[in-house]
């Protein structure tokens, strides 16, 4: 019996590992072939011409790359102004043909500088990589009470705090009066907490571009929540918006002291034509006394005041009335904005003109 059971496993375990090799394929050594091509060396990041703004002087920089071959890859060496950072070697790849890397450096100072990514595969082909890039120097406070300042030079940084906007719809950037500009679109603006710009007083300069399309819209607003769905509450915060036609866009200032509202209105004086007006500085002031308008360092208006509230205002809005200001319709500006700054105190008109000659 015990004959016939070793009989019978024996008989098994051949059918079975029969019908195991039936379905396995031999395994089949395939020479490498010749190694015809040099590695091929993608730089992810950063890429030709990026900008790196920090507050700090010294920043690091995540480098991505990825290098590829058509047989082994040999060695990989990452050069920064043409020192050596750091060296890859075989010996450390799981994939000799695809090496894909991240590196922290964390030594960039201000400055152009150019990173070189050079590979090379077992047969001694070499590939050599570079772009150029460039750390900008933290930027600081240049004038007296500047708290705030958007350059808009490709992106929308603020530099003081080196954070950006939220950003609502499609805004882009465009050739300004220096670098490029905002632009704006239909449903388009950028929004600030406005919490740290509460103060007694309060001042913005910019460039602006004025453009008729649409025949109004918000420029500038720091406004409480709206009363209800249809009203808002102008007897909070201020509100700078256009209105008119294709040949007269009027600039209004419109601000809350508390249980009232004030406009500072110049008509014909505050009114730009979109087809000759250009580039043309605008900025306003407010005060414990007075409100004052200003085009190109002149008064185009300006009032008596009693002081602003600024009860509810946490929301900053760039290019539109949106989300607060919009029972009119002064919604997103198409117009071109540049050189955005603003200040926690009332700045004179000389201070103003003086920005104006350093910017012109």
């Amino acid at each position: 019996m015990k004959s016939l059971k070793y009989l019978m496993f024996c008989l098994f375990t051949i059918v079975f590992a029969t019908a195991c090799n039936k379905g396995i394929d031999p395994i089949t050594q395939i020479a490498p072939g010749d190694d015809v091509s040099a590695p091929v060396v993608t730089i992810s990041y950063p890429t030709e011409g990026t900008l790196l703004r920090v507050k700090e002087d010294v920043t690091s920089l995540n480098i991505n790359f990825n290098v590829t071959d058509d047989i082994e890859i040999q060695s990989i060496s990452v050069k920064l102004d043409g020192t050596e950072i750091k060296n890859y070697a075989s010996a450390n790849f799981t994939d000799y043909r695809i090496v894909p890397r991240q590196y922290l450096y964390d030594n960039v100072t201000n400055g152009d500088h150019t990173l070189n990514i050079i590979a090379t595969d077992a047969s001694g082909k070499s590939t050599s990589k570079s772009v150029n890039f460039k750390k900008a120097p933290a930027y600081k406070a240049i004038y007296p009470g500047e708290i705030f300042y958007m350059p808009f030079d490709g992106d929308f940084m603020e530099l003081i705090s080196c954070t950006y906007p939220a950003i609502v719809g499609n805004p882009g950037v465009a050739t300004g009066k220096h670098g490029t500009a905002y632009t704006g679109a239909a449903d388009a603006y950028l929004t600030w907490p406005g919490t740290g710009m509460l103060g007694t007083e309060f001042t913005a300069v910019f460039w602006y571009k004025v453009n008729a399309i649409p025949d109004r819209a918000g420029i500038l607003c720091i406004c409480p929540p709206r009363l209800s769905d249809t009203d808002d509450d102008r007897t909070k915060g201020f509100r700078l918006f256009r209105e008119g036609g294709a040949t007269n866009q009027t600039i209004k200032l419109n601000v809350g002291k508390g249980t009232d509202e004030s406009w500072f209105d110049g008509g014909a004086t505050a009114t730009l034509n979109p087809e000759t007006a250009g580039w043309v500085n605008i900025a306003f002031t407010i005060s414990a006394t007075e409100c004052v308008l200003y085009f190109g360092g002149q008064v185009v208006a300006h009032g008596a005041f009693t002081g602003v509230s600024w009860t509810g205002c946490d929301n900053f809005s760039i290019g539109s009335g949106a989300p607060r200001f919009i029972g009119w319709s002064h919604l997103g500006d198409a117009s071109l904005i540049d050189e955005l700054r603003i200040f926690n105190r009332a700045l004179t008109q000389t201070e103003i003109q003086t920005i104006i000659a350093a910017e012109n």
